[in-house]
């Protein structure tokens, strides 16, 4: 069964009151690429997933789960 990765990414960067811009500028992506991870386009590298993680604070787990379709 194909497995989904949904992501967390805009419910913690509302929560802190940040934008897209400002979100991909703390980590070093462009704002596209929020974009295509918050509406599920997008499935990030493992490093990029750790340094959002670390970014926010929180465990990876928390921010992207692994689902069926």
């Amino acid at each position: 069964m194909p497995k989904t990765i949904k992501n967390f990414v805009k419910l913690h960067r509302t929560n802190l009151k940040l934008t897209q811009e400002e979100l991909s500028d703390s980590i070093g992506v462009t704002r596209q690429t929020i974009i295509a991870l918050e509406k599920g386009n997008y499935a990030p590298s493992l490093l990029l997933a750790l340094k959002i993680a670390h970014f926010f604070k929180k465990p990876v787990e928390v921010i992207f789960k692994v689902g069926s379709k």
